[in-house]
């Protein structure tokens, strides 16, 4: 038996029994180095949909009445059974338990009980639905993006003087003790959202400290019902650490994770989406958990870079906790570079920390599944070069092995630099004539050139509903069975009952209304030089909708026009002009995975003078109005705000 090493004489302190007759497994247990380093594995976090997108078809079938309750539970379970095993079959040591019907943070509304009192009339998977959906005369919740990510979570609502009355942990627990059998007691992890970034992300009347307390009691139950399970820790993930809010909670963090430590379940304090402040990492570093796990690789291509590595380096690691070194890249679907990152854990241990798990930057739950599915699809020397969720899991196992021969120092030195140097980091376009961002004409004299209306004229924003039958004219040419140029004809049938609507209506200024378009940014990727589109690539936005972002492999480039035709088709059967459609550079560059060897600046330079070239293509065919779309201009934005001047110059540039 051992003793818990981080209880501190807490009447909830109890004996662990190990494995007797293998000491390196019970080392492993109680996390413990073996000998002069030891490197075990951890996940952080794994895709939930289901290598086939199985839980969207089950969600939406159970949505439809189709199937019943428990049959959706057991296709949740198999899809959980199969991520499970892969991690394990791949030697990861420390599985992140880790699904959702829906989403994580309504989870964990749901296991607080804390739903809002409009729900009151709702139980069980109902209630649990209708936050995600709404139902008859309820609203849902509100929907948000997750920090700088694609993927939307649900925001919670703090009512008031609220509390957790009636929290549920039975989903949570049975998950756990089906991961125990199947894994083993030593592998399986919980993980739990963080109450301090679970509060930042909600709505609330009470202050953030207050908040935090009136959650701390329900946390610390949950802590004592996973130590009576067996579980050999609980990752707590806080991931708003890195942000400029969680850096000014630290004493919120303080206060918070000494009462949870006080029940003597080991916790690992698990951050990503990038670095945290100097002062953030001090705090952090002397809190009272078993480990901390950091994301050494923030967003691929950013201008602010990383400076976890730097971090360690100034300020230390405490030798009673294991770090959890976050060097496989999460975010990126590029191979990882297994010789800098093994460079890194050299120059770890030689810092003097040498309990380490190597483990993913962020949960991989943000990448496609496997390259497997799209072999024979994507180019066989594009295909060596990409690692998915399940690659990653080989990488990660590669790399703890030892067998990766390390990089020479520079490579260490060189890590979490910007790709293209410091000077990317100002707000400038690297390799862009800035001729091109200035205007040839002053307004007062490009105005009078342009289209004049009467006050307060009217538009649309763009698309119409893609209807059945535009998505069964899509089906049919995809299969072969509609010639390009029947699909053309049918499709401007379309366009010309979107121009007639608007015209009975009086609309000023018309659109096409885009029935030619699957998604508008994979209309543009497809057309462009430089990037590519997988066949199986999907990734969760929220719920049971999923995408499949771009990648961008090369120099972006314009072929020929993408969008001349059907203006013309369009303009020609009306006399009002219409407008000219296109998605903006820089949310095709948020919106897609981008390279990791030049900047996102560069490769938004490279966007927006393609997307130039187009713009030139629709003035020839005499559009004279051209709209384009940047809705994820704000998404883009750094968690720190002192490096969103830097991002908002280049980007606004790239508009330009």
């Amino acid at each position: 038996y051992v003793t818990n090493p981080t209880a501190r004489a807490s009447p909830y302190t109890i004996a662990v029994p190990v494995f007797l007759f293998f000491p390196a497994a019970s080392a492993f247990f109680s996390h413990q180095p073996v000998g002069p380093m030891a490197l075990s594995t951890a996940t952080i976090g794994f895709p939930r949909i289901g290598v086939k997108r199985e839980m969207k078809f089950a969600l939406e079938k159970y949505w439809a009445g189709a199937i019943r309750q428990d049959e959706l539970l057991e296709v949740a379970q198999n899809v959980q059974t199969h991520a499970w095993d892969l991690q394990a079959a791949a030697g990861v040591q420390c599985i992140g338990v880790d699904s959702t019907l829906y989403d994580q943070m309504l989870d964990t509304t749901f296991m607080l009980g804390l739903a809002p009192t409009r729900f009151k009339d709702f139980t069980g998977l109902d209630l649990y639905f209708a936050m995600a959906r709404g139902a008859t005369g309820v609203i849902a919740l509100d929907m948000s993006k997750f920090f700088d990510t694609n993927y939307h979570y649900l925001v919670p609502e703090l009512e008031g003087d609220f509390s957790c009355k009636n929290p549920n942990f039975i989903p949570l627990l049975e998950k756990i003790d089906r991961a125990q059998q199947q894994l083993g007691k030593n592998k399986a992890v919980p993980i739990i959202m963080g109450p301090v970034t679970y509060v930042l992300l909600a709505k609330r009347d009470l202050a953030l400290a207050e908040a935090v307390d009136r959650l701390l009691p329900t946390y610390g139950q949950l802590l004592r019902k996973l130590q009576q399970l067996g579980c050999p820790e609980v990752q707590l993930h806080e991931p708003a650490l890195t942000t400029d809010a969680g850096a000014a909670a630290q004493d919120v963090y303080k206060n918070a994770y000494t009462q949870l430590a006080a029940v003597g379940c080991p916790i690992d304090l698990v951050t990503y989406f990038d670095d945290l402040s100097p002062e953030a990492y001090q705090t952090v570093i002397n809190l009272p958990v078993a480990a901390i796990s950091l994301d050494f690789c923030g967003v691929p291509g950013s201008a602010a870079g990383n400076s976890t590595l730097a971090n360690i380096r100034k300020y230390g690691f405490p030798v009673d906790k294991r770090l959890g070194a976050g060097l496989i890249d999460a975010r990126s679907v590029w191979a990882d570079d297994l010789p800098a990152c093994a460079a890194v854990l050299q120059e770890l241990t030689s810092l003097g920390i040498n309990n380490i798990s190597v483990q993913p930057s962020t949960t991989l739950q943000l990448l496609p599944f496997d390259t497997a599915a799209e072999a024979g699809h994507l180019p066989a020397g594009l295909l060596s070069k990409l690692s998915f969720a399940v690659q990653k899991l080989a990488a990660l196992a590669t790399l703890a092995s030892g067998s990766v021969k390390p990089a020479d120092a520079a490579a260490a030195k060189a890590w979490g630099q910007p790709p293209d140097g410091p000077i990317i980091a100002e707000s400038t376009l690297p390799g862009v004539d800035p001729d091109l961002l200035q205007r040839t004409e002053p307004f007062k004299i490009r105005r009078p050139k342009q289209p004049q209306f009467h006050p307060f004229p009217t538009s649309s924003i763009g698309s119409f509903p893609q209807t059945a039958e535009v998505r069964r004219l899509r089906t049919l040419l995809r299969n072969g069975s509609l010639s390009q140029l029947d699909y053309e004809r049918l499709i401007d049938q379309q366009v010309a009952f979107a121009i007639g609507v608007q015209e009975a209506i009086g609309i000023d200024v018309l659109v096409h209304g885009e029935p030619e378009r699957t998604d508008m940014v994979e209309y543009f990727g497809v057309q462009l030089g430089g990037l590519a589109f997988t066949l199986q690539g999907w990734v969760q936005s929220y719920g049971s909708r999923y995408v499949r972002p771009p990648i961008i492999t090369g120099d972006v480039v314009f072929n020929k026009p993408m969008t001349v035709r059907e203006y013309v088709v369009a303009q020609d059967l009306t006399t009002k002009p219409v407008k000219g459609m296109l998605t903006g550079p820089v949310t095709i560059l948020n919106w897609s995975f981008p390279r990791k060897d030049i900047s996102r600046a560069a490769q938004a330079a490279q966007l927006g003078l393609a997307l130039r070239k187009e713009v030139d293509a629709l003035q020839t065919a005499g559009c004279r109005i051209i709209q384009v779309d940047e809705p994820a201009l704000r998404e883009g934005l750094p968690l720190k705000k002192d490096c969103w001047q830097g991002y908002l110059g280049w980007a606004v540039d790239a508009f330009k």
